[in-house]
C-alpha cells in the first residue's frame, strides 16, 4: 500500500519508512508535501531522519516523541509522533569525508559486506547530541568496542548498523505509544538502494522491509498533490494503488542474537550520553 514519502500502516500493522538518504541533508518538505496520505503512517526524511507516526488524533507521547500536525487534506486534520535523529544516514557522509575510508558513499554497502559482523564494535553517531527518543543535547560521538583485530570493514559497518539502530529506536518508541506492532515496513531514499542496509533493518526491527519501483518520494509527493487538486486523481485511496514493490526483505535474524545485538547497541547509547560536562 502506499503513502509515498510517507508510511502507511496497512490495517494497523504495516509501517514505511522513506527518505533515507545518505547525504546530509536538510528535510526538503514537510509530510504533505511527502505524501503522507493516511493515518498511522511513519515517515523519514534527510540526513538527519525524520520520522512521522500519523494517527486520527493528537497524542502526547511518553516515550520521547513530539506531537505535531501532520497533514490537513479535504478539511481534515491529521496529528502525529514525531521523532528525529540528528546524523542518520549522514554518518556514512562522516565515513567518507572525514574519516576518507570510503570514496563514494555507496561503497560502504560493499565493505560492511566484507565482514560477517561488526566484531562487537558499535558507533553511535552522537556529533551533535542524541535526538528522539534520548533528547540528550550533552551526548557525544561513541566508537566502542574496538581490539587489535577491528579493521576499516568492522567500523563501516558499524556506521551501516547504527542507521537502522537508531531508525528502530524510533520505531519502538512509537510502538509503545501507539500500541501498535509493525509487521513491514516500506523504504525509499537514497539508502534504500543500500541492500545490506535494508536486510540489516529488516532483521533488527523483525518486519519485512519493502522497496518501491519509485524511490524519489519528495517529487513524487509534490506531484501527488498537485494532481490532487487538478483533478488528476480524485482519492487518498486511489494514490495508494499506485505503489509498486520492487524488492522485499524478509527478517531472516534468530531473536537470541537480535536482542544480543539491540543489547550492545543500548549499552553504547548509554556510553555516549551525558558526555559533556554542563
Amino acid at each position: 500500500r502506499h503513502c509515498k514519502g510517507g508510511a502507511v500502516v496497512q490495517r494497523v500493522t504495516e509501517a514505511r519508512i522513506c527518505k533515507m538518504l545518505w547525504e546530509d541533508e536538510e528535510p526538503q518538505g514537510y509530510p504533505s508535501q511527502e505524501t503522507c496520505i493516511d493515518e498511522t503512517q511513519v515517515h523519514s526524511i534527510g540526513g538527519m531522519q525524520w520520522i512521522l507516526f500519523v494517527v486520527k488524533l493528537s497524542q502526547n507521547s511518553k516515550n520521547g516523541l513530539l506531537s505535531t500536525i501532520a497533514i490537513g487534506l479535504d478539511g481534515r486534520i491529521s496529528y502525529a509522533l514525531e521523532g528525529s535523529v540528528f546524523v542518520g544516514g549522514a554518518v556514512i557522509q562522516w565515513v567518507r569525508d572525514g574519516l576518507r575510508m570510503i570514496q563514494e558513499s555507496r561503497d560502504a554497502e560493499y565493505y560492511a559486506g566484507k565482514v560477517k559482523d561488526t566484531g562487537g564494535v558499535y558507533l553511535v553517531p552522537a556529533f551533535t547530541g542524541l535526538g528522539a527518543p534520548h533528547w540528550d543535547m550533552y551526548a557525544r560521538g561513541c566508537l566502542i568496542g574496538l581490539t587489535r583485530g577491528t579493521t576499516r570493514e568492522h567500523i563501516i559497518r558499524a556506521a551501516q548498523e547504527s542507521i537502522a539502530y537508531q531508525v528502530n529506536d524510533l520505531l519502538t518508541a512509537m510502538k509503545r505509544d501507539t500500541g501498535t506492532a509493525l509487521s513491514s515496513l516500506s523504504v525509499d531514499g537514497g539508502a534504500s538502494r543500500d541492500s545490506f542496509l535494508m536486510q540489516f533493518q529488516s532483521d533488527i526491527s523483525d518486519c519485512t522491509i519493502r522497496r518501491p519501483v519509485i524511490r524519489e518520494t519528495t517529487a513524487l509527493g509534490a506531484c501527488y498533490l498537485a494532481g490532487l487538486a487538478t483533478g488528476v486523481w480524485h482519492s487518498r485511496e486511489e494514490l495508494k494503488q499506485l505503489w509498486r514493490c520492487d524488492t522485499l526483505y524478509a527478517p531472516s535474524m534468530d531473536e537470541n542474537k537480535r536482542r544480543k545485538l539491540l543489547s550492545g547497541w543500548d549499552k553504547a547509547v548509554g556510553r555516549s550520553l551525558d558526555w559533556v560536562e554542563h
